[in-house]
């Protein structure tokens, strides 16, 4: 063995190993958001979670910025609003949840409530961190009811909804001074609101977009507030989401004393805040800090360019998709097929022990049903990410699958994504259809067309490890799965160089 060793060693290259750092070293894998924020919760700091890629950003740096904001806040008497950006799967929830965590006393005038509208998200991290709980009690010899376990996490991470609903009733200021909204950008419009108000709530005159309104809530507190906004670009994937320039057309027009902390990437355009940017040029209480953006992905630790491909793809860059699908492809496996069944071999093949795999559509795919995927039919997303391989509701069986709606915020190890006739390859941009009756109409309106472009780029962002496309053939007996709509997507697909299996 050691002359083999010997041999081996003559013929490598490359820096000279400190062997003494190595075995010293931690085996420090990438954690999933459920592993991630269990962790969290069980008072592990974020510096031990987040990736320390020499000359990025990383949580921990984020994280701090935000703690020095709020601590600079109250000392000062002053409201804050701080705007966090960061590429997919950078870990903003995580961030979020560190301050949350690290202010759970309901005693301090720091407590923290973590907010969040994306229901999916609140159900599997609030199901996750009472299962981890209660596992950890048992494992030091204390019994802890799940029910006890739930209350204390429930407090800690809120549907953003609830929130708002108790607040108009309620007109004294929060229990909080520090509020983080995850997934900001998917705040209701005015329209929106005022609908949902009138409609659902009885309160007619309701006259306040989402924004609005809870950014009013802190407003009320006679001191000191922070609201830590989580913003993901080009993630509206709902009829009524206003994007981030809402929150800033609100801070413009009714908050003037208000400190604003931006992200310089704030400006970027997928973020589509340009125009709610420049009103606030005006202001000298503006504040840019870079450590308010998170540039490395935690999700797709194998490739960092992934959502830049998937952006290219999107935006049928073809010669960027093509070259950035070169610099993706040697760690982050990308396959494509036609057909289902190979699709649902390869993950299983790729997966390796308790990594997670499953198979997402969009909310608009509903002519898979010929492949037993039906899109309407209820799922639960609780069983679907969180029970192992012996559940059959679990992602692992590739028997149910989730959505846009779903999977948003969350992350599969291995996805396969089954892509209909909805999204279209046309000869000069994308075609978006919506199946109504018996046949697929055409999407005018461009807010429409955005929300499903963006489904895609949900589902083709979701995945930590590699994914399988599947491109169905089609059937020429069915005009409503004529092969016409899904030979070209699987054109362009391989034409970027993405392997057929």
């Amino acid at each position: 063995m050691a002359t083999t060793i010997e041999d081996v060693l003559a013929f490598s290259s490359g820096a000279q190993l400190d062997a003494a750092a190595w075995a010293n070293g931690r085996y420090r894998p990438t954690p999933t958001i459920i592993e991630a924020a269990s962790a969290l919760y069980g008072n592990h700091s974020v510096a031990e979670l987040s990736r320390n890629d020499a000359g990025e950003k990383n949580l921990a740096q984020t994280s701090v910025a935000i703690a020095q904001l709020i601590q600079d806040s109250k000392q000062r008497k002053q409201k804050a609003i701080c705007f966090v950006t960061g590429v997919p799967g950078a870990g903003k929830t995580l961030v979020g949840l560190d301050i949350a965590t690290k202010h759970m006393d309901a005693e301090s005038d720091l407590h923290s409530v973590y907010l969040s509208g994306n229901g999916p998200l609140v159900a599997i991290l609030r199901e996750a961190l009472v299962r981890d709980e209660v596992a950890r009690k048992k494992a030091v010899g204390q019994k802890l009811r799940k029910g006890e376990a739930r209350k204390a996490v429930e407090a800690f991470i809120q549907n953003v909804h609830h929130f708002r609903d108790a607040y108009l009733s309620d007109e004294r200021p929060p229990v909080d001074h520090v509020v983080i909204f995850d997934e900001a950008q998917r705040a209701w419009t005015l329209e929106q609101t005022t609908q949902f108000m009138a409609r659902k709530k009885g309160y007619p005159d309701f006259n306040r977009s989402e924004p609005d309104f809870l950014i009013s809530c802190l407003d009320r507190h006679p001191d000191w507030a922070v609201v830590v906004c989580l913003v993901g670009g080009g993630q509206e994937i709902n009829t009524g989401e206003a994007g981030i320039g809402e929150w800033l057309k609100a801070i413009h027009e009714h908050y003037p004393d208000w400190a604003v902390h931006i992200s310089p990437h704030l400006q970027d355009s997928e973020y589509g805040a340009n125009e709610a940017l420049t009103q606030l040029k005006s202001r000298d209480n503006v504040h840019h800090n870079d450590d308010l953006h998170l540039s490395v992905s935690m999700r797709s630790f194998r490739a960092e360019h992934v959502s830049t491909f998937v952006k290219h793809l999107l935006d049928r860059r073809t010669d960027l998709a093509q070259a950035m699908f070169q610099d993706v492809q040697a760690r982050y496996p990308i396959v494509v097929t036609r057909d289902l069944d190979k699709a649902k071999r390869w993950l299983p093949d790729k997966a390796r022990g308790s990594e997670r795999f499953g198979m997402v559509v969009s909310s608009q795919a509903v002519r898979l049903r010929p492949h037993a995927i039906d899109v309407r039919s209820p799922m639960d997303p609780i069983h679907w990410f969180l029970d192992d391989r012996d559940d059959v509701r679990s992602s692992f069986y590739l028997e149910d699958v989730a959505t846009e709606f779903h999977v948003q915020g969350l992350e599969l190890d291995w996805a396969c994504v089954v892509w209909d006739a909805d999204l279209r390859f046309g000869e000069v941009d994308w075609e978006y259809r919506s199946f109504v009756g018996n046949k697929w109409q055409k999407i005018h309106l461009a807010h429409r067309q955005m929300y499903l472009k963006n489904a895609y780029r949900v589902l083709l962002t979701r995945a930590r490890q590699g994914m399988v496309i599947v491109i169905p053939p089609g059937d020429p007996e069915d005009p409503t799965r004529d092969p016409a709509f899904y030979d070209p997507i699987f054109g362009y697909l391989t034409s970027l160089g993405i392997q057929v299996i």
